[in-house]
């Protein structure tokens, strides 16, 4: 099989243990984008993804953001799913007594309710710095303007997170996907996207010559395995969640190895 697109997840499978990418991941991918497309696909925020396009080289190319709720080419939208504003409404409702930390997303705003434990954690995660301002100021500013969130993080205490996770699985059951990616989080996104649902439209409104089977997948939680298990080819890194080994057609080494780039040599017998 001739393979013509490569995705690749960001944390956890492309990012070393620095939270950057290896020189050997940087020359497999220059010597891959002249002939390949390649493209980051992750829960994160666009201006989380960009500054490690820039150094892959890869700006040009499109991104998959927020698993898939927003898929942009050099900055163009071409998809976008929000959550809708009564479920918003909902969330925060439920939340209250909790007061646990919820940090709101859409495009490449991020607003946390304040500087605490949680945001400088994800500051260092991702490179972005928040802007301050509580969630229900965040949700009258958005109603006024239609931006509906593409992602909303709950952040806390393990006990309470897991109160919250209860409070929100049965009512929305139709309508969120609830990520748990640490005991201590809860990423909730709508139930309709997900990474695979982004890499369809890439082909279906840019890359309109590729098909599905001529996709490499690459990844590692639990939000990979749709991707992973439907491309012509998915590769788990060796630190991948089992459910993911599980659906995989390949592996290779964790991501703090290089598994990324040692496959990709591989398997375009690339010699650099």
């Amino acid at each position: 099989m001739m393979y013509k697109l490569i995705a690749i997840d960001i944390d956890g499978t492309l990012l070393d243990k620095n939270k950057g990418v290896s020189k050997q991941t940087i020359d497999c991918i220059n010597h891959l984008k002249q002939d390949k497309k390649i493209v980051l696909i992750s829960a994160r925020m666009p201006k989380a993804m960009r500054h490690i396009q820039n150094d892959l080289g890869i700006a040009d190319y499109p991104i998959v953001a927020y698993n898939g709720g927003l898929v942009l080419h050099k900055n163009k939208i071409l998809s976008h799913t929000g959550i809708d504003f009564q479920t918003f409404r909902q969330i925060l409702k439920l939340n209250k007594d909790l007061n646990l930390h919820l940090s709101l997303y859409h495009n490449d705003e991020w607003y946390a309710p304040q500087q605490d434990h949680w945001s400088e954690r994800e500051v260092a995660n991702t490179k972005v710095e928040p802007e301050f301002k509580s969630n229900e100021a965040v949700f009258e500013d958005w109603k006024v303007y239609n931006k509906e969130p593409h992602k909303i993080m709950c952040m806390g205490d393990e006990r309470k997170v897991e109160e919250f996770y209860q409070r929100l699985s049965k009512p929305f059951k139709d309508k969120l996907h609830l990520y748990r990616s640490k005991p201590t989080y809860i990423e909730m996104a709508p139930l309709q996207i997900s990474k695979l649902s982004g890499l369809q439209v890439l082909l279906q409104k840019i890359y309109k010559d590729i098909k599905i089977e001529q996709v490499v997948a690459y990844g590692d939680n639990y939000n990979d395995i749709e991707m992973i298990d439907n491309v012509g080819l998915g590769v788990a890194v060796e630190n991948a969640k089992e459910e993911v080994k599980a659906v995989a057609e390949d592996f290779t080494q964790s991501n703090i190895d290089h598994g990324v780039a040692n496959h990709l040599q591989k398997l375009f017998n690339l010699k650099l």
